[in-house]
């Protein structure tokens, strides 16, 4: 992501500048296919091997789940939930800790990421930046480029020379995992590219610079179409050759924007409706919310539209109300409307959000990033990945969905209604969505619908009862069966024996109404449910009419067809089923939770997937499949009457999951840097020959002490300043860059004087700060003293205006010591400064230079599973106190998952129904020496912490560490901490552990 989070926050994406009012109406429709090796567009679609598709994706974060096992999960989940495709962010500081250095195995490895998506059946879009935003820290700037004098996201040699760098080897790995292929044999499931991101600004330096990036994408071998991802739908970037006035033309193949439209939760995290779906395509009128195709001669593209909203530091805590804000229900409402205004390639951001561990998170955002997204952070299905997967369904078994264009309007007895009318060019399908006007009403509307459809002109009767809209489609073949109209809606198109079968839902309790067209009347066998039936001779029309309870399902022979079996089910009933790829053709699942795979061998279907509850299989399949196995096992079956293939014993649930309270604690503290004596000599000294890129003034003749310019980019850095006592000294003023919710705290000669935090929350949080502490009466004194400062770096900014602003220094900018009254006066300070260990040279590669920062814990190995902690102190949590500064816990539990599940386990603080707590603290998180997050107790909202399997030993021996952060003050300690199930279900897939350091003695 993204955008100027502010106003979407504010106001929503669909406040954003439209094109302007003379723009085009509708595209091109007489702009010519540019070809593209496999793929190929115009302005109405994309094409693959020269079938129209409609691109159906979803945004996934391999970084974010630094689990590698667990990234086909994932995939395996958004295919099961409906997706075609997957869009895939690459960061590129997540691969090089230091210019020239990088890394593309382990957790980095981008070969194996883009193998599973082709594995899985999933299309690509790569978003390799150089920029990405995406809530990360520098936007996905490495470290190192925060050194760079060179304006960022410009054609400055020094910087394209960096950007160049990361190209060259992204861009490798993306050109062997195209569907074109590489040109030596190797092909994958690549079919878009984006060159950067919602780059807004658009100076020559800047079209330079998205020239070059086109031309290097070319040059190392990219053959599918390129884009940019416009920061709203401003026309940015455009391809040459647009009539549309008021756009920037670039070089891109296609023009993409992204849109985060719909409203906002409330502070007590209720959901609001106070935006309707805006028409950015055939149906816009110009104006604010309005307005025509920014490049009428590309087909629709939202390269990220709001499958959720990131939540931010001091919240209520949002995920769950943006889980249903943009959720069920809006899903339909908004993507249906860009659906049917032309926008046939849409991604979902995000599909599933994961966790920003370690150090990775932009200022603004805590550890969490499940985004309130169709898959939660603990990997769980939410209710609006069952809607997906039923939008999914359609869009799979409708291919005369790709590349539709307007039809006309239908006539509506409602004026709160409104009714998309559009058509396949090439067979004259139709497709209808059924929404309120405007969009975001609430109201109970009963009306009727007249619309000329390619079997006649039909009047039929609908229902929009609340926020709500309904895909319909008409006058199209599926299978051997002709679909006259329905007011159901359709989910899937599959086989039952030699059988068409059609799967068809609607809101539970409403009627409903199926029309199919036949040559003669045909026998009608109602097998299950209740249903009405009569045939108009004069127009071959079989009318089904029934109400939307449970499950319904006729059988329907002759007729001139052949055999039809029906399912008419409520919208629950319709989120059971599954609609599956095998070998022999698309097969219908009801029952399990997730349906990952289906494979034929000999007339045996075996299933994989996860069930999260005991509970029947049903199989709808071609003729060919006479057996079925589940995981591996052969499931008891019996052909039911409904034409399926039906279990005769329940599959198994998945047992408890038996977890260890945490005890047999062991402390140690963990701050003696404060101590006057600490031996600092290998640290490195202030000053000197450093790089000065940071756009942060401070006061002249101060030295440069941002602790960026000595290596140290990520977590926490210290500083220790000497300076010679004197009558005047009273005060200390540090001026430091901490990112939001950051931290400094300060010692003289070893006594703790206070600390400061930067504001955490929006609309833009507050990221450098100053505070005034009083100095000791010792400071007054003549010799030697020594000032020890802690500041901990929570992130360094985005550059989404493309202003250098992840160049804002972090760590101490400036101190400066005072008479009484505040007044400066020249105390020279020599300084020393230690952040994380090794600095860009990376102890732990396999972790990366997200894991550390420069707690002397870390440079210690104490957060490692296997450190000797023999000699540390035996301690309780919850602790009754604290002191100053940061005291280190450590403790060891077993965990048993039962063999052939699949869970997820988190750590939990404290009262988790609060997103805060009275008690200021804060806590680094390290699990088997993985820094899986940081929880502030103080602002929240986060208290439950998801570990991933793999990094998480779900069947041995586990090590958790602590680093706990206080001020010292009485109930500033830290609170209970227990282990909480969030995810279980029996399946899943088997997870290795991740390969990594263990000890102090195996860092470099």
């Amino acid at each position: 992501m993204k955008r100027a989070f502010l106003l979407a926050l504010l106001l929503s994406a669909a406040s954003r500048p439209a094109l302007a009012q003379d723009a085009k109406p509708t595209a091109d429709l007489s702009a010519p296919v540019q070809t593209f090796g496999r793929v190929s567009f115009d302005a109405r679609s994309l094409m693959i091997d020269g079938k129209r598709q409609v691109i159906w994706s979803g945004e996934f974060h391999p970084f974010r789940l630094p689990s590698p096992d667990l990234w086909r999960d994932v995939l395996q989940k958004m295919r099961a939930s409906g997706f075609n495709a997957v869009a895939l962010y690459f960061d590129w500081g997540y691969h090089s800790p230091k210019q020239g250095v990088y890394d593309f195995s382990g957790i980095r490895d981008l070969d194996r990421l883009l193998t599973m998506a082709e594995e899985e059946g999933l299309w690509v879009m790569t978003r390799a930046g150089p920029y990405v935003n995406a809530e990360l820290s520098r936007g996905g700037f490495p470290g190192w480029l925060v050194n760079q004098k060179a304006r960022a996201r410009t054609d400055d040699p020094e910087y394209m020379a960096a950007a160049d760098e990361w190209l060259t080897r992204v861009n490798a790995i993306i050109a062997r995992h195209q569907i074109n292929g590489d040109g030596k044999g190797h092909k994958g499931s690549v079919i878009l590219h984006q060159i950067e991101n919602e780059l807004a600004l658009t100076t020559p330096a800047q079209r330079r610079y998205m020239d070059h990036l086109y031309a290097k994408a070319r040059a190392d071998g990219i053959t599918v179409p390129i884009f940019h991802n416009d920061q709203g739908r401003n026309g940015y970037w455009v391809p040459e050759g647009s009539s549309v006035d008021k756009v920037v033309h670039g070089p891109n193949d296609m023009y993409a924007f992204d849109g985060y439209p719909g409203g906002t939760c409330t502070v007590e995290g209720k959901p609001t409706r106070s935006v309707a779906a805006p028409d950015w395509g055939f149906y816009g009128t110009g104006g604010a919310r309005g307005g025509a195709s920014a490049s009428p001669k590309t087909p629709g593209f939202l390269a990220e539209f709001g499958g959720g909203w990131f939540d931010y530091w001091g919240s209520n805590g949002g995920y769950e109300c943006n889980a249903v804000q943009r959720g069920k229900r809006f899903q339909r409402v908004f993507y249906g409307t860009n659906l049917a205004n032309g926008i046939g390639i849409q991604s979902f951001y995000m599909t599933y959000g994961g966790t920003s561990w370690g150090w990775l998170p932009a200022p603004v955002v805590f550890t969490s990033y499940d985004y309130g997204a169709a898959i939660s952070e603990a990997r769980n299905l939410r209710e609006k990945a069952l809607e997906m997967k039923q939008l999914g369904g359609l869009i799979a078994s409708v291919p005369d969905l790709a590349g539709m264009i307007p039809a006309g309007a239908p006539e509506v007895s409602s004026p709160h209604i409104q009714v998309y009318h559009n058509k396949s060019p090439e067979t004259d399908a139709r497709f209808l969505l059924v929404a309120h006007k405007p969009s975001n009403g609430q109201t109970d509307d009963s009306f009727t619908v007249t619309a000329a459809l390619p079997d006649g002109r039909y009047t039929f009767p609908m229902r929009l009862n609340g926020f709500d809209a309904k895909w319909l489609v008409a006058g199209v073949n599926l299978g051997g069966q002709r679909l006259v109209y329905s007011t159901s809606e359709l989910q899937s198109v599959s086989k039952a024996g030699n059988a068409d079968l059609l799967l068809l839902y609607g809101r539970g309790g409403e009627p409903g109404e199926t029309v199919l067209r036949y040559a003669s009347a045909p026998k009608v066998t109602v097998l299950e449910g209740a249903a009405e039936t009569a045939f108009n001779d004069t127009k071959g029309d079989l009318k089904v009419t029934y109400t939307h309870t449970g499950r319904t399902v006729l059988r329907v022979t002759g007729g001139g067809r052949g055999d039809l079996v029906l399912i008419l089910a409520d919208e629950a009933e319709g989120t059971r089923y599954t609609r599956v790829e095998s070998s022999a053709g698309p097969v219908l699942v009801r029952g399990p939770q997730l349906v990952r795979h289906a494979s034929l061998k000999s007339g045996a279907l075996a299933l994989t997937g996860d069930t999260g509850e005991a509970g029947g299989l049903e199989v709808w399949a071609p003729a060919a499949v006479r057996a079925l196995s589940w995981n591996g096992a052969p499931v008891p079956a019996r052909s039911s009457t409904a034409g399926s293939l039906a279990s005769t014993a329940p599959l198994s649930g998945p047992a408890p999951v038996a977890l260890p309270v945490l005890s047999g604690w062991r402390m140690a503290t963990g701050s003696p840097e404060a101590d006057p004596q600490f031996d600092d000599s290998g640290w490195q000294a202030v000053g000197g020959n450093r790089p000065n890129a940071t756009i942060t003034q401070r006061p002249d003749g101060q030295p440069n002490l941002a602790m960026d310019a000595y290596g140290f980019h990520e977590g926490d850095v210290w500083y220790r300043g000497r300076f010679e006592g004197s009558p005047g000294a009273r005060t200390v003023s540090l001026f430091y860059g901490a990112g939001g919710s950051g931290l400094v705290q300060a010692w003289l000669d070893g006594k703790f004087i206070g600390q400061a935090e930067t504001p955490s929350g929006l609309p833009r949080p507050i990221t450098t700060g100053t505070v005034t502490l009083d100095l000791p009466a010792e400071a007054q004194a003549g010799g030697s003293h020594v000032l020890s400062v802690m500041v901990r770096n929570n992130g360094h900014n985005w550059d989404l205006d493309s202003d250098d602003f992840h160049k804002e220094a972090r760590g101490l900018i400036s101190a400066s010591i005072a008479q009484p009254g505040g007044r400066s006066f020249a105390v020279p300070i020599a300084w020393k400064i230690q952040g994380q260990r090794g600095g860009e040279d990376l102890t732990d590669p396999v972790r990366g230079p997200a894991n550390n920062g420069g707690q002397y814990g870390e440079r210690m190995g104490w957060h490692l599973p296997l450190f000797d902690d023999s000699r540390w102190t035996a301690a309780q949590v919850p602790a009754a106190s604290a002191g100053p500064g940061t005291t280190w816990y450590r403790t060891r539990f077993d965990l048993a998952v039962p063999s052939g599940q699949d869970a997820t386990i988190a750590l939990a603080f404290g009262d988790t129904e609060t997103p805060r707590s009275a008690a200021k603290y804060r806590v680094l998180i390290f699990v088997n020496g993985w820094n899986m997050g940081q929880f502030i107790a103080h602002v929240g909202p986060q208290r439950l912490f998801p570990i991933p399997e793999g990094i998480l030993n779900h069947h041995g021996a586990n090590h958790l560490a602590l680093a706990v952060t206080s001020d010292g003050a009485p109930g500033d300690a830290l609170e209970a901490v227990k282990l909480v199930t969030l995810h279980n279900v029996r399946g899943g897939l088997p997870i290795r552990m991740v390969p990594a350091p263990q000890t102090p003695a195996e860092l470099k």
